[in-house]
This record gives C-alpha cells, sequence and structure tokens, in this order.
C-alpha cells in the first residue's frame, strides 16, 4: 500500500474546461469591497473600469488629478481622461466645490462605490449672488434712455444664394411628339438601373427636361447613358434628384441653326502641305503653311535651317 501525500489537499476541486473556475482566498488586511455592478457594467470601459478600482482602493485626500494618474500608470492622459469622464457620466465620480471654514472654495473630488450613495456634506455649495449697490439718499435717478428712433422698412431684395437649384430645362418649342418619347424613357429607365423605378409625379416633372434634350438632336439612347452611367454601388436615396441634378448639369449644347433655304455650303479650306513635315492637311494659309504640330513645336521651312 502506498504512503499517503499528506501536501495535497484533501478535496480536489474539478476545474471547469469551457470557463473560469475561481480559486477564492479571504483576505483580511489590504483589500477593497467592489460590487459587480462597477466590475461587469456594460457601458463602461475596461480603463474606466480599473481606474475605478484604483481610485477606491485610495486612502482619502489622495491625489487622482489626471497628471498624477498618467504617471501612475501607462495609458496617458488622453485614456485617462476619457476614463475619467466617463466614470462622472455614470455617477462614480464627482467634481464638486466646497467651502473651507477659512471661506475659500475648492474642487473637490468625491468618488462613489455605488452611484446612487450622494453624500450631502458634498453638495456643490453655489455662490452667493452680490447685492446691486444702492443710491445715496441724494442722488438724482438718471433720465431714461431715449427711444431709437424708428427705422423706415424697405423691402429685402430677393436672396441671391448660390445654393439655390438651377431650374429644369424646358424646349424651347412644345412638341407633343418629344414629349411622348421622353415620358417613355423615363419610364422605362429601371429595364437599365432597378433603382430607377420613378413615381408618377416624378415623371411628369422630369419629361420636359428630357424633351429638351431630345430637342437638341440627343438620341435616346444617348440620354439613357447619361442618366444611367456611372453611377454608385450604394443605394440610391433620391433617384430622381439625381437624374433632375443630371439634366440640368449635363444638358447638351444647341445645335447650329440650319442654313436658310436655298444657300450653297461653305467649301472646306483646300489641301496643302506643311513645309515642316510635308504632311497633307487643310488650311488657308498658302504661303509657308505648317500644321499645328509644326506650329506648337516651332519648326521652320524646310531648308530654312531652323
Amino acid at each position: 500500500m502506498d504512503t499517503q501525500n499528506l501536501s495535497a489537499p484533501p478535496c480536489a476541486r474539478p476545474l471547469n474546461p469551457r470557463g473560469v473556475t475561481h480559486i477564492n482566498v479571504p483576505h483580511t488586511t489590504r483589500f477593497t469591497v467592489v460590487g459587480n455592478h462597477l466590475a461587469q457594467h456594460r457601458q463602461l470601459s475596461l480603463t474606466a473600469i480599473g481606474l475605478a478600482l484604483h481610485i477606491q482602493s485610495l486612502p482619502d485626500e489622495a491625489r487622482v488629478d489626471i497628471k498624477t494618474l498618467a504617471d501612475r500608470f501607462a495609458e496617458g492622459e488622453t485614456r485617462i481622461a476619457a476614463a475619467l469622464r466617463e466614470l462622472k457620466a455614470h455617477g462614480y465620480l464627482a467634481q464638486v466645490r466646497k467651502r473651507l471654514p477659512n471661506g475659500r472654495v475648492v474642487t473637490h473630488t468625491v468618488s462613489y462605490n455605488r452611484p446612487q450613495d450622494q453624500h450631502p456634506e458634498y453638495v456643490p455649495v453655489p455662490a452667493a449672488p452680490k447685492a446691486p449697490p444702492r443710491p445715496a439718499a441724494d442722488a438724482v435717478p438718471p433720465p431714461p434712455p431715449p427711444a431709437p428712433e424708428p427705422r423706415p422698412t424697405t423691402a429685402a431684395p430677393p436672396s441671391s444664394s448660390p445654393a439655390s437649384k438651377p431650374p429644369l430645362p424646358e424646349p424651347h418649342t412644345p412638341d407633343p411628339e418629344l414629349q411622348r418619347a421622353a415620358t417613355a424613357l423615363l419610364a422605362t429607365l429601371h429595364h437599365d438601373d432597378p433603382r430607377f423605378l420613378l413615381a408618377e409625379r416624378d415623371v411628369r416633372r422630369l419629361a420636359p427636361a428630357v424633351a429638351a434634350w431630345l430637342e437638341r438632336g440627343a438620341r435616346p439612347a444617348a440620354v439613357r447613358h447619361s442618366l444611367t452611367s456611372n453611377l454608385p454601388h450604394a443605394p440610391l436615396r433620391h433617384p430622381a434628384a439625381l437624374l433632375a441634378h443630371r439634366l440640368t448639369e449635363f444638358l447638351p449644347a444647341a445645335a447650329p441653326p440650319a442654313p436658310p433655304p436655298g444657300s450653297k455650303p461653305v467649301p472646306p479650306p483646300p489641301m496643302a502641305n506643311c513645309d515642316g513635315c510635308d504632311r497633307g492637311f487643310r488650311t488657308w494659309e498658302h504661303r509657308n503653311p505648317r500644321c499645328r504640330d509644326c506650329r506648337e513645336a516651332g519648326l521652320g521651312t524646310r531648308g530654312s535651317g531652323s
């Protein structure tokens, strides 16, 4: 039979493989009682909980300002200041004013081991209001100030704020065919992008702007491309507002007016060979013609040596 090991504990406690096992030894000196409402606080950060535990373990009149705590711990003044603000917001710390026997008012830090335990002796002392000076018995009261003269009211000029939205473009000449084509284009934009399923009132509001594009010679396919290309991948909160912005900002230039009937078309410039690179191009210049590339490069005529 083996010899009994007297150093083993009389009853070994099994360890929990899935969680923590507490081995609690009663403290008789140098300990601080902390409630679970602080140790397991849901809103406080770990830095704030640890700082509250440290402050509660300190004796009275110990310094707990930011600089002293930053010298004691490695978190730095920024994190310690944020932790102190958390403790003040949840009622574990308070900055109150206390009047000393000599009449001086000083700021004092109070630490609460329970937020609701408020001590009446640390209630902030309000500053006594100063009484207004009494006038002398023979003093003559000053006359009342004169009433301001009424200023003539003028109509305010209309505000010309740069943030005001420009109006939507409209066709110069109403055309029912263009209006129907614009309405059909807007009503079927969701075929290209499902986010452009417009309401009926938005289609009626935007149709004149699309008709202005069609009046200027833009093809329906080009209008669709301008309205639905290069869109963000995020959901569109206001698709009609996006279309209104593009219809206004990307409005194409108006086509030049057609020549009057019976007028002859202007012939293009004749062909000429560049004196710098011998490239053929059209120009009205007949003496030493040079193309644009040679003019920008500063080349002279052939055989000039420049």
